[in-house]
């Protein structure tokens, strides 16, 4: 779960967030196709760390109801702002850390963290969360920035910014490390690729399932 410090940056950051255009739009609509490829008719989503909500006003449309949560209060003011902007009845925005988000009877079909992972510290406890969340053999669908696979400049600049405020804590890992986790918390991967347009992509999208 995000610590404080963490929270208050995307706090002060969320209105220059929800303007920046989105880096690799092709590849973010292939992460969505998928996505909604793996939602049943009528589907319970969670989504967590879920920004300003773009993803899961795409999403709607393909599922029945999905609950959107961050920890930061402004970025779901804005996602607040842009359902009611957009009309749409099925995206319900909530301010919550994992631990705390709304329970869905019998659980939810899918839970989605898009760019995510690297900013949880524990993510351990986030994983077990995520199991207690889903119905028996729901889908954990994530997308993660894998920074051990990135210019190795960026361990120096990282730090750097974040003691001028300029960036939140992160956590280093490759995708073999990252399914690892995934697998130890009690998931099957049944999915991994990379959505990126560019020659690489450090963007680990899996699909894993829980028992």
């Amino acid at each position: 779960m995000p610590t404080s410090p963490d929270i208050r940056f995307w706090d002060k950051a969320a209105r220059k967030y929800a303007a920046r255009p989105v880096g690799d739009e092709a590849g973010l609509e292939r992460t969505l196709a998928r996505t909604r490829e793996l939602l049943p008719a009528g589907a319970r989503v969670l989504e967590l760390g879920c920004g300003t909500a773009s993803s899961a006003l795409r999403l709607a449309p393909h599922a029945g109801r999905i609950v959107a949560s961050d920890a930061s209060g402004e970025m779901i003011a804005i996602a607040r702002e842009k359902v009611a902007q957009a009309g749409v009845a099925n995206v319900e925005p909530v301010q919550a850390t994992a631990d705390a988000v709304p329970e869905a009877p019998g659980g939810y079909d899918a839970v989605i963290a898009f760019n995510l992972l690297h900013l949880v510290p524990d993510r351990a406890a986030l994983y077990a969360r995520v199991r207690a969340l889903l119905a028996p053999g729901g889908v954990f669908v994530s997308k993660t920035p894998c920074l051990s696979e990135m210019n190795p400049a960026i361990r120096l600049v990282v730090p750097l910014m974040r003691l001028i405020g300029k960036a939140p804590s992160v956590a280093w890992f490759d995708a073999k490390a990252l399914e690892a986790e995934i697998v130890a918390a009690g998931f099957s991967i049944v999915e991994r690729d990379r959505h990126g347009s560019g020659k690489s992509d450090p963007r680990l999208f899996l699909v894993a399932r829980a028992p």
